[in-house]
């Protein structure tokens, strides 16, 4: 149930290994291991992919694709994850990243009044910056931890439960 679900919401592996971002990873790519899907492969691809997804940089697909590679998980799975962050989820993601820095830094004295510039962007990066970028580790290894702990729950309940089911029939 878990691998169908999972499989369901994957891209297609063509699309990942024609992406021009990706596509410097080369011969790589043809590894099989990388996109075979497994309860190993979930679990890990889940981690990469949600650590990644709280970076605030761009090509986040990118350091998904080499986490992904250096740990021999799903590549797909992790770098589709990245999207969780997109233009429309970015704001209020990033602004509670930025108040959980602040909740375990303490505040910095300066308000988050976001403004599309890189004038703002610079600036902010001396006052506000230490903060939430602290908050955006915090929250990404906290939900690469939920992540590769809830999809291997998920993955056991779920073979658990077909076995049940296959044994009453």
């Amino acid at each position: 149930m878990a691998r169908k679900l999972i499989k369901r919401f994957m891209p297609d592996p063509q699309t990942i290994r024609d992406n021009k971002t990706l596509k410097i990873f080369g011969p790589i790519l043809d590894n099989a291991n990388l996109w075979h899907l497994s309860r190993r492969s979930a679990r890990g691809a889940f981690a990469v992919g949600l650590m990644f997804a709280f970076w605030p940089v761009p090509f986040q697909m990118l350091f998904a694709a080499a986490g992904a590679i250096i740990f021999r998980v799903n590549l797909p799975l992790s770098v589709a994850l990245v999207w969780i962050t997109n233009p429309f989820t970015m704001p209020p993601i990033f602004y509670g990243a930025y108040k959980v820095g602040e909740w375990i830094l303490g505040p910095t004295g300066h308000e988050f009044a976001f403004e599309a510039s890189w004038e703002w962007i610079g600036a902010s990066l001396s006052t506000i910056g230490p903060t939430f970028l602290f908050g955006c580790l915090v929250c990404g290894t906290f939900f690469a931890i939920v992540g590769y702990f809830g999809i291997d729950g998920l993955w056991r309940y779920s073979v658990n439960h077909s076995w049940k089911n296959r044994h009453k029939s």
